[in-house]
C-alpha cells in the first residue's frame, strides 16, 4: 500500500543552480525526484533512457542524435524542448563548480556543437568518436528556474510545492496524481538536519518516516529489526593522490609498495565499522569495465612492501596532507595510513589542512599535495576518471604526474570505442593496467545507510548513494 506522506530527514535539503553539478547524495537524491537526467547511469556503467529515450549514431561515432520522450513536461506545464537542453549545455559549460573551477566538461566538450534539430532532437558533433558523451549526459538534469529566481522546475515524477533553502526544507506532491501506482508517495517532506546522530535520532522518536546517510554516524551502527535497512556500496573512491612529478613516488615500484603496506580490510572494519569495501583499482566495481575486470585489491604484503622499497631512498620524511572531512572520517584515516606507512620503514610527517576548499585547489590547480594526499574521487564516469585524473596526454586539473605509455594508449583505445561492448573492453583493460601500475594509493569505498519504519514500502538505496521510490 502507498505511503500518503513520506517524511525523510537528509543531511542537506537543496535544489542547486542548474549549471552546478554535484555528487551530494542528500541533493542527488532529491534531484532524482523532481528532475530528469538525460541518460540514466546504472551500475555496470552503460547509458539508459532518461529524458532522452533513445538515441543514434553515425558509424564512426562522430554525429549522435539525441531524442527527448513524448510528453516531456515541466511542472508549470512549458514543453521540455530541445531548445531547453542546448541552452542548458551552454551555460554549464560556462560555469565553475563550488571550488571556483571550470568544470571539467569545458575540456571535454571544448570542439563539440549542439544544436536543436527540431524540437525533440538534439544533434551532437565532433570532430573524433564521442560515445562517452552518454556519460556526460548522466549527469545532467534538466531543469528551469522559476519567476523567483528558485531552481525547481523538473520534468520528474515529482514537482516541488515548497521550497525553504535556509530553513532546510522542501515539500514534493506527485506530478501527475491520476498516473500514480505502486508505493510512491504521494506527498514527500523533506528536512534537512546536518548530524547524522540526530537524523537517527528523529526516526528512533518517530519524528521522521526516513533517514538518509546514517553511516555518518561516529559509533558503529547497530542494524535493529525495528526498522527496515538500506545498505549500498558507493561509487565513491576514497584514495591518496601520489606524487608523481617528483620525490618517491616518482617510482612505480614506491607506488605499489605503499598499496601493500595498507590493510584495506582492516581499515574499512576499524575506522569505517564494516561499512565500506576494499578498492581494487582507480574505479569502482560498478564503473565501465570494472565488473568485467572481476579485479582484487592489492593484497596487504608488508614484506613484499619492504621489498619493493629496497634501494630506494627512505631517509627523508615524506609529507602526508590530509583535510579534516570530505571524505568523512579523513583524521582517523590518516592516522590508520601514517601508522601502516611507518610499519614499511618510511617516516611520515602529517599536515592538516582545515580550509577544504583551500585544500581543493592546491591538490588540483597548485599541485601541493606533499608526496601524497588524502582525497575522493567521485565522478561514476570511467571516461571522467581517466581523462581528469590519470591520462598525461590531457594532463587535467586533477592529474599528479603520473606517466604510463601502456596506460596512455589503452585510454585512447577507449575514448575512439563506439558500441558499449568494445568501451567495456576498452576500459577493462585500462583498470587492469592501473592496477598493476597504480598512480594512487587505493583505500576503499564507502557503503551508505539507510533506515526507515518497517511499514514504508518501496525504498532502496542505489550504488550512488541515492534514496529510490518505487
Amino acid at each position: 500500500m502507498a505511503t500518503d506522506t513520506l517524511r525523510i530527514s537528509l543531511e542537506k535539503v537543496d535544489f542547486r543552480q542548474p549549471t552546478q553539478v554535484t555528487d551530494d547524495t542528500s541533493v542527488l537524491t532529491l534531484k532524482n525526484w523532481v528532475f530528469e537526467p538525460l541518460l540514466k547511469w546504472q551500475a555496470g556503467g552503460l547509458a539508459h533512457p532518461g529524458l532522452f529515450d533513445r538515441w543514434e549514431h553515425s558509424s564512426d561515432g562522430r554525429v549522435w542524435r539525441f531524442h527527448i520522450r513524448e510528453a516531456a513536461v515541466f511542472h508549470d506545464g512549458e514543453a521540455c524542448v530541445a531548445s531547453h537542453i542546448t541552452d542548458f549545455i551552454s551555460a554549464i559549460l560556462e560555469s565553475r563548480d563550488t571550488f571556483g573551477m571550470r568544470w571539467s566538461y569545458h575540456r571535454y566538450l571544448a570542439r563539440t556543437r549542439f544544436t536543436a534539430e527540431d524540437d525533440r532532437t538534439v544533434k551532437v558533433e565532433n570532430l573524433e568518436p564521442v560515445a562517452d558523451i552518454l556519460d556526460v549526459f548522466t549527469e545532467f538534469y534538466i531543469c528551469r528556474v522559476t519567476a523567483d529566481g528558485k531552481p525547481i522546475l523538473g520534468t520528474g515524477r515529482y514537482r516541488v510545492v515548497e521550497f525553504d533553502k535556509e530553513e532546510g526544507r522542501a515539500v514534493l506532491e506527485y506530478a501527475k496524481p491520476k498516473e500514480r501506482k505502486g508505493p510512491s508517495p504521494r506527498r514527500i517532506v523533506a528536512t534537512a538536519e546536518p548530524s547524522a546522530e540526530k537524523r537517527l535520532s528523529q526516526l528512533l522518536q518517530g519524528n521522521v518516516d526516513a533517514a538518509l546517510n546514517l553511516e555518518r554516524v561516529e559509533e558503529k551502527l547497530h542494524f535493529g529489526p525495528n526498522f527496515q535497512w538500506g545498505r549500498a556500496t558507493n561509487t565513491l573512491s576514497i584514495i591518496y593522490y601520489l606524487n608523481c612529478l617528483e620525490g618517491i613516488f616518482t617510482n612505480s615500484e614506491a607506488r605499489l609498495a605503499v598499496n601493500h603496506a595498507v590493510d584495506t580490510a582492516a581499515l574499512a572494519r576499524d575506522v569505517f565499522h564494516d561499512l565500506a569495501v576494499p578498492a581494487t583499482t582507480v574505479v569502482s566495481p560498478f564503473h565501465l569495465g570494472a565488473q568485467e575486470a572481476a579485479l582484487e585489491p592489492i593484497p596487504y604484503d608488508v614484506e613484499e612492501a619492504r621489498r619493493l622499497l629496497e634501494g630506494l631512498d627512505t631517509s627523508t620524511p615524506i609529507i602526508l596532507r590530509t583535510p579534516t572531512y570530505m571524505p568523512e572520517r579523513a583524521e582517523a584515516i590518516t592516522r590508520f595510513i601514517a601508522a601502516s606507512l611507518e610499519g614499511i620503514g618510511l617516516q611520515v610527517a602529517v599536515e592538516v589542512e582545515v580550509d577544504r576548499p583551500a585544500y581543493a585547489r592546491q591538490v588540483g590547480l597548485d599541485k601541493k599535495i606533499g608526496d601524497l594526499a588524502l582525497f575522493d574521487s567521485s565522478p561514476h564516469s570511467t571516461y571522467r576518471v581517466l581523462d581528469d585524473k590519470i591520462s598525461s596526454t590531457t594532463r587535467a586539473v586533477w592529474w599528479q604526474g603520473y606517466q604510463d605509455a601502456e596506460v596512455d594508449r589503452l585510454i585512447e583505445v577507449a575514448n575512439h570505442a563506439v558500441e558499449d561492448e568494445d568501451r567495456q573492453d576498452a576500459y577493462r583493460r585500462a583498470v587492469e593496467r592501473l592496477r598493476q601500475n597504480p598512480p594512487w594509493l587505493y583505500l576503499v569505498h564507502p557503503v551508505e545507510v539507510f533506515a526507515a519504519r518497517l511499514d514504508v514500502p518501496g525504498l532502496s538505496l542505489n550504488c550512488k548513494g541515492v534514496l529510490d521510490i518505487e
